[in-house]
């Protein structure tokens, strides 16, 4: 059986993923990263390795036995600007650097596929092990389909993975259809008179301007979106162009993101927050300029593929696969769902600290049961 023949690769495997843990590299800079995944991919015999696709992105191809489909099997290798505070031995290196969010271990599973792979050959088609940056910041996977992930490769069906602290080890979770939301951001320059705080008649207080528009966004959800169909807006920072207490700043920026799952919500998150931010601002005789990005796609699960996904889980482990939620939390796998069907799938990460944590720590005995699945996509669909 696969689970029992991936998991006597477990002590190295636990190697190279502490290894990643302890040297963090942040968006589309993993010098070191990708370096050293490539060397190991070249190390198991894969029959190609690239590097560079998508600035720093590696692939490798791993033919099977007969003709077949290419499978696509991507893993995420980029950390998140946070300070550590686990106390770990393999804990970070690099100061304000960490793999909050368990891509350490998401590239160990992907590595420990790929040996497997490549060692006994057992399906028909191609593996295509896709290793992405810039998941965190976004970006990753749109620049590897820009440099011809698809095409090149031959990929006919993409899957990918991601741990979830408090769903036990070895358990599995997925849905057809939508299952994470698409994340769009927004920047609001709100732009005043600046003055002293103590004659507010002479200036124009653009921090209560900043105030109000904060306070009038919150209707957008509340009073323009369907209540059946999930929105979120979140203003998650405020930043004014002075500390002082005594000063009334000339401007100040609000940042945030909304979430939702469709392309007609998004257009009335867009154009609502548009309007809102510009009318409250000119109604107290200021001017707000607004920046909205679309930045990752509602992470959409093909029907068909799901249903193979759900079967290879509930082959690898008693606990199987159950239904997962739909999560407000997006993924720019959705970028490579768009362009060839397949699924997402969520395995537990057991009790430990929530994703994007600085207690967080990925949890080693799930990266047999990720392995194994990935590896039985290719054995199922190749």
């Amino acid at each position: 059986m696969a689970l029992a023949a991936i998991t006597a690769f477990l002590p190295e495997a636990i190697g190279w993923r502490q290894d990643f843990h302890a040297h963090p590299e942040l968006g589309f800079d993993l010098p070191r990263t990708s370096a050293r995944v490539a060397d190991l991919l070249r190390s198991f015999g894969c029959d190609q390795v690239v590097t560079g696709l998508g600035r720093s992105g590696v692939v490798a191809v791993i033919h099977g036995r007969g003709p077949g489909r290419g499978i696509g099997l991507r893993a995420d290798m980029d950390a998140l600007p946070i300070h550590e505070a686990t106390g770990l031995r393999h804990a970070s290196t690099m100061p304000g650097q960490m793999h909050a969010c368990g891509h350490d271990g998401h590239t160990a599973i992907g590595l420990v596929a790929a040996k497997y792979l490549a060692g006994t050959r057992a399906f028909n088609g191609r593996a295509v092990m896709i290793f992405q940056p810039a998941e965190e910041d976004g970006g990753g996977a749109r620049a590897m389909l820009a440099d011809g992930l698809i095409d090149r490769f031959g990929i006919d069906e993409v899957y990918a993975l991601h741990n979830i602290p408090g769903l036990a080890v070895g358990a599995f979770a997925t849905r057809p259809g939508p299952i994470m939301a698409a994340a769009d951001m927004f920047r609001i320059t709100l732009t005043g008179r600046g003055g002293h705080a103590a004659q507010p008649h002479q200036a124009l207080d653009t921090t209560m301007i900043a105030g109000h528009v904060l306070v009038a966004l919150q209707t957008v959800v509340a009073r323009n979106i369907d209540p059946l169909k999930p929105a979120v807006l979140t203003v998650s920072t405020v930043a004014t162009d002075s500390s002082g207490a005594c000063v009334i700043p000339q401007t100040v920026v609000l940042t945030g993101t909304t979430r939702s799952f469709e392309v007609a919500v998004q257009d009335v998150l867009e154009s609502r927050l548009r309007s809102v931010a510009q009318g409250v601002a000119q109604a107290h005789g200021g001017q707000a300029e607004v920046w909205y990005l679309r930045d990752a796609p509602a992470t959409v699960n093909a029907v068909e593929q799901t249903g193979y996904a759900v079967a290879v889980a509930e082959a690898i482990s008693s606990q199987g696969s159950r239904l997962a939620d739909p999560v407000m939390v997006a993924e720019d796998f959705s970028e490579m769902l768009n362009a060839r069907p397949g699924a997402f799938m969520f395995i537990g990460n057991g009790d430990s600290a929530l994703l994007h944590h600085p207690g967080y720590e990925f949890n080693d005995a799930a990266i047999p049961y990720g392995a194994a699945w990935l590896a039985g996509m290719v054995a199922a669909r190749g």
